[in-house]
């Protein structure tokens, strides 16, 4: 089940069925499944509060993922601070739903192994995240049961 949850934010206008089933879609190009993954939309303090709570780190950051996956079914907490989204969609030249699309989907990534600490690793997380982006959203079939 995935699902979305706000602290301090609005919602972001997303599509949660097509969003979750574009997520399902590049969990499986890693033979993946989806477990339980909650995607939680914060603040920049929430997401600072959180960086110095459990990571020891003492600055603002776009996401920080908690992976609980177990085997190939991906779990696990995905926040998201909308504020450094925002603030780098026009550092990088995109639009806010552009960033939004590529953190969320870069949170995926992390629970199906990819990392990014080095350049090679970097390299690998963008090219991951670009295949991503390029596929088309899925639109759910009639029948299709989407647990949100």
């Amino acid at each position: 089940m995935i699902t979305y949850n706000t602290i301090n934010v609005s919602m972001p206008d997303i599509s949660e069925t097509e969003v979750s089933a574009w997520v399902r879609q590049v969990a499986a190009k890693y033979n993946k499944v989806i477990g339980d993954i909650s995607y939680i939309f914060v603040d920049d303090e929430t997401i600072l509060d959180i960086n110095r709570r459990f990571i020891g780190h003492d600055y603002y950051t776009d996401h920080i993922g908690f992976d609980y996956s177990e085997g190939d079914a991906l779990s696990g907490d995905i926040y998201i601070s909308l504020d450094t989204v925002r603030s780098n969609a026009k550092l990088f030249g995109a639009t806010f739903d552009e960033e939004l699309h590529r953190i969320i989907i870069h949170g995926l990534l992390h629970l199906c192994g990819l990392r990014d600490k080095t350049d090679e690793e970097r390299a690998e997380m963008q090219q991951a995240e670009d295949l991503a982006l390029s596929l088309p959203l899925p639109l759910p079939r009639r029948g299709d049961n989407y647990e949100l």
